[in-house]
């Protein structure tokens, strides 16, 4: 199995992922609406979602149903309410470590025998884990639901885990940590901001988990997780495809309504972060950066946390900033001032609690990574004084909204939607209601969230550097200016190195005891975290803009 990072920045840069479909699938009348509607007016908006429906199991799984007749293909997933930041302190990474162990089997279908049988019947499945969230995803033929439905109600209740199963698995995800952490500066800079950025709330720590507890993993500990969670009053089951829900109903009663609750996990309390009073900065400096870089991480409600309104002028304050070449960040730095490679913004909504939203960029030239984001900070002030035109904003709302819509050609999207939606805090009124509320929003509701939110005594800064660095680059860490802060997963990179240092180097990689379980992705969803309750599209960037930097990814396989 392999570690995928989600580029979250908005709901859908998890869930409307660009993964190849495996069935064509023709334009629904939906969503040939959209480009009409939205194309003149905002006043009346295609139904989303209208199609959903829930039900629960005496045992307390809740399964929602979307059905899809165009294909006759079924998305089966179900998911965990538990994530990495229900994990006991001190345990990190058991989430993702148990995620990977489900695999195993038990005592009916041993030894890998659940992927076998997916695999021998032409079908897709994955895993991923979120802060949020844990999922299991099957994309079959719709006369293999009932199949599904039996091999994962089976291990939600009877796995089994030998030592000689778990000590290997260890290796696996600590070699996973080596490989997509460790050796890749971004990464390392991403879990020090987030470290920087969540001071007391388990968002800053790692879903792959620190290096040195994930050593003290093993089987006891994730069978306890496992039987706690694990259970299926604490999980939601999301059908997707060409089904009704009466046949769901009746399929899911045989299979998951023989699987008793054995555990009670409760309300999922966690630390709070106290007030933000101080900007905070990382600065990292490594052999392999060849080119700089700068991160800024505001601390922002969820969807979840925010008041009435926020949320949704959140996600166009985000798309209005950073998305794309019409964004003000790139046409201000990148197109019409030359300072900068790429620079975009987007907002993660997603999430039980709150949440961030992050500007990134790099400068060109013998511009300093400070002095580029001097200049995004002074787009921000300029968008507060000086507002948000109409043109704007209604640019904004017609992207996003046309791309909720379009979600809908995606059973796996929507499916991913739902999913991530129920299980961080969300409802079902509240995704279907997403599209009207973001209509809704006014260009001074956008201006607020932006004085509100985007100060600097909420944000956490950080500069990726080569080793190597100028004179001006090295004064990044001693400027008068100003102390900023960071966020984002990483492994001690708070500390600057001194100019003309090399950066810290990563462990090298022993061989795994046991090669990685080899499994088809899950259709890119945010990841984002780092995945969210809402259908939004993903912050689409110009092919020529560096990567997008995540802040709350999520583990995928």
């Amino acid at each position: 199995m392999t570690k995928r990072t989600l580029a979250v920045a908005l709901m859908t840069s998890c869930f409307l992922g660009t993964a190849p479909q495996v069935f064509a699938e023709t334009p629904s009348p939906s969503t040939v609406q959209v480009t009409e509607v939205l194309g003149s007016s905002l006043a009346e908006l295609p139904d989303f979602g209208s199609n959903f429906s829930s039900f629960d199991l005496p045992n307390g799984l809740q399964v929602v149903v979307i059905p899809d007749h165009r294909a006759p293909v079924v998305t089966h997933m179900i998911w965990y309410k538990v994530g990495a930041a229900d994990e006991v302190s001190g345990e990190s990474g058991i989430a993702h470590f148990l995620e990977h162990l489900m695999f195993k089997g038990t005592k009916a279908h041993p030894d890998g025998a659940f992927s076998k049988t997916v695999a021998s019947i032409g079908g897709e499945e994955n895993a991923f884990t979120s802060q949020d969230y844990t999922s299991y995803y099957q994309r079959v033929a719709k006369q293999h639901l009932g199949l599904m439905m039996e091999l994962e109600a089976d291990r939600m209740a009877n796995l089994e885990l030998r030592e000689d199963q778990v000590t290997p698995e260890l290796q696996v995800i600590l070699e996973e940590r080596a490989s997509r952490i460790d050796n890749n500066p971004s990464a390392l800079l991403g879990e020090a901001l987030s470290a920087a950025l969540y001071r007391n709330h388990p968002y800053g720590i790692p879903i792959i988990g620190w290096e040195h507890e994930m050593e003290t993993l093993n089987r006891q500990k994730a069978i306890d997780f496992y039987n706690l969670y694990y259970t299926p009053n604490n999980a939601v089951l999301v059908v997707a495809g060409d089904v009704t829900e009466d046949e769901v109903r009746d399929l899911a009663q045989k299979t998951y309504g023989k699987v008793e609750r054995r555990a009670e996990p409760g309300e999922r309390l966690r630390p709070l972060e106290p007030p933000q009073r101080t900007a905070r900065t990382v600065t990292l400096r490594h052999e392999r950066v060849t080119q700089p870089s700068v991160r800024r991480s505001y601390m922002v409600p969820s969807d979840v946390t925010a008041k009435k309104g926020e949320s949704v002028a959140l996600d166009l304050l985000g798309y209005i900033l950073g998305s794309g070449t019409n964004s003000r960040l790139y046409k201000a730095l990148v197109v019409d001032q030359k300072v900068a490679t790429s620079a975009g913004a987007y907002y993660q909504g997603g999430g039980l609690n709150d949440t961030s939203l992050v500007l990134y960029g790099s400068p060109t030239g013998d511009l300093t990574p400070e002095e580029l984001m001097d200049l995004m900070k002074a787009e921000i002030d300029r968008l507060i004084t000086d507002g948000v035109s109409e043109e704007e904003i209604a640019r904004a709302k017609r992207s996003l909204l046309s791309e909720s819509f379009y979600a809908q050609d995606n059973q796996a999207s929507l499916a991913r939607i739902v999913g991530s939606s129920l299980t961080s805090g969300s409802s079902l009124d509240q995704i279907k209601s997403w599209p009207k509320r973001l209509a809704g929003v006014t260009a001074d509701q956008v201006v607020e969230v932006a004085k509100a939110y985007l100060q600097e005594h909420r944000s956490v800064t950080g500069y990726l550097l080569p080793p190597q660095a100028t004179k001006k680059a090295a004064n990044l860490t001693t400027s008068p200016a100003e102390q900023k802060p960071a966020a984002e997963q990483s492994k001690d990179g708070d500390d600057a190195a001194p100019a003309g240092l090399p950066g810290p180097k990563a462990r090298e990689m022993a061989k795994p005891k046991q090669p990685p379980r080899s499994a088809q992705k899950v259709p890119n969803p945010q990841s984002r975290p780092q995945g969210t309750p809402k259908p939004k599209p993903d912050v689409k960037q110009p092919e020529d803009q560096t990567e997008k930097p995540d802040l709350k990814p999520a583990v995928e396989g």
